[in-house]
């Protein structure tokens, strides 16, 4: 594969500073190409005909002294990772890399999105003049609720309170810069999570769905929590090659082309395993010549180390 000798910390650092990240961007796009091609609704949780996204972000953080570009706090530096996932197989159709001190809400203005799509996002993107531009473009979000929200209750309708549904309302905001903002009427949907008690308010202008629906695309949104923790266990991005923003956004961009390389091959072989086995075994073998197909065919995963002693890993050096 052209590799003579050891990778050393000080050459990978100077090829994450020299090579310009926007190839590693572009090729991630063309993967995220390939993916979504390869999953479909099947591979969701809640089975709908609309294309549904889950929207969040997930903060890295940096020293100040090495990163001073990375704006965050005072005495912190700090790069922040929003990212889009199509939860057909969360797979990653948007991301951005910006300072740590950008709002999340700023990125919806990134977005342009599809007509009928359905966002799901935590309290963080709320925001009411955004939210009703998603509205405007015949978008729809479902979006938990933040607990000084301000209403009048319009409509209410039964729920069966047995699956932990405790309400399904039509309402509409109250105070003059809310209701200007937002002059179209909502959804409000409260849950009680029977597993931990906990109740959840949702907010949505999808009227179409049943209450128990709107309550579990909330729940999915934890994919891409998942997603953030695969990218930062498995591909260990908190340990930079290079203090150069060039760099950081490289060995992003990387970590995201190797996600998507895995999930292509585990939806193209039909591999039951995580992602993250996957990515044990091939880097276990990534020398070998075998075919990928029978090399994934042929090796007992839940037998593989998770680490071993020829797993291709930079951390030691």
């Amino acid at each position: 594969m052209g590799i003579r000798g050891r990778v050393t910390r000080t050459n990978l650092a100077h090829a994450n500073e020299n090579r310009d990240w926007r190839v590693f961007a572009a090729l991630a796009q063309l993967l995220i190409r390939k993916a979504r091609r390869l999953y479909g609704p099947e591979d969701r949780d809640v089975r709908l005909d609309e294309m549904v996204y889950a929207l969040d972000s997930t903060t890295i953080d940096l020293c100040l002294s090495l990163f001073p570009w990375a704006n965050f706090r005072k005495n912190k530096a700090a790069i922040k990772m929003h990212t889009l996932i199509d939860l057909c197989g969360s797979i990653p159709v948007f991301i951005s890399i910006t300072e740590g001190r950008t709002h999340d809400v700023n990125i919806l203005d990134e977005i342009t999105p599809e007509p009928g799509s359905i966002f799901v996002m935590d309290r963080g993107y709320i925001d009411f003049a955004r939210l009703y531009q998603l509205h405007h473009a015949r978008a729809y979000f479902v979006v938990r609720a933040k607990s000084n929200l301000n209403f009048y209750v319009a409509q209410s309708r039964p729920v069966n309170r047995s699956g932990g549904l405790r309400c399904d309302q039509t309402i509409r905001l109250k105070g003059a810069r809310s209701k200007t903002l937002y002059p179209s009427t909502l959804r409000r949907v409260s849950f009680r999570d029977p597993e931990t008690g906990k109740r959840l308010v949702f907010l949505t202008n999808h009227f179409g769905l049943s209450a128990k629906t709107v309550a579990s695309l909330c729940k999915s949104r934890w994919h891409i929590e998942l997603f953030f923790k695969w990218i930062k266990q498995n591909l260990r991005i908190k340990a930079f090659f290079g203090t150069s923003e060039n760099a950081v956004k490289t060995q992003i961009w990387i970590a995201i082309c190797v996600y998507l390389l895995v999930a292509c091959l585990k939806k193209i072989h039909q591999i039951p395993e995580s992602l993250g086995r996957i990515l044990q075994v091939t880097s276990v073998n990534v020398f070998q010549k075998d075919p990928i197909n029978q090399l994934l065919t042929n090796i007992d995963i839940s037998n593989t180390p998770i680490e071993s002693s020829n797993q291709l890993m930079f951390k030691d050096f």
